[in-house]
């Protein structure tokens, strides 16, 4: 069983689209006010653009996301 956690901050582009970023490495149990800062930071930054759309133009929200996998067969080594 392996278990995961990722930050995914969600964003509406400069088209209206929502978009998420998905940040596998952020630390757990951040406050909602640094979330929110940090979000606000990479919006008002404008980096992220595609054919002229700001991916990541307003912060929308944040949530934690927890996966857990657990095998039930794996033959991808023979």
């Amino acid at each position: 069983m392996t278990t995961t956690n990722e930050l995914q901050l969600t964003f509406k582009s400069s088209a209206g689209k929502k978009k998420s970023l998905n940040l596998p490495y952020a630390v757990k149990g951040l406050s909602a006010d640094v979330v929110r800062e940090a979000a606000a930071v990479i919006a008002g930054e404008g980096v992220f653009v595609k054919e002229g759309e700001v991916l990541y133009a307003e912060p929308l929200a944040a949530n934690y996301i927890e996966r857990t996998v657990t095998g039930v067969f794996d033959d991808s080594n023979h």
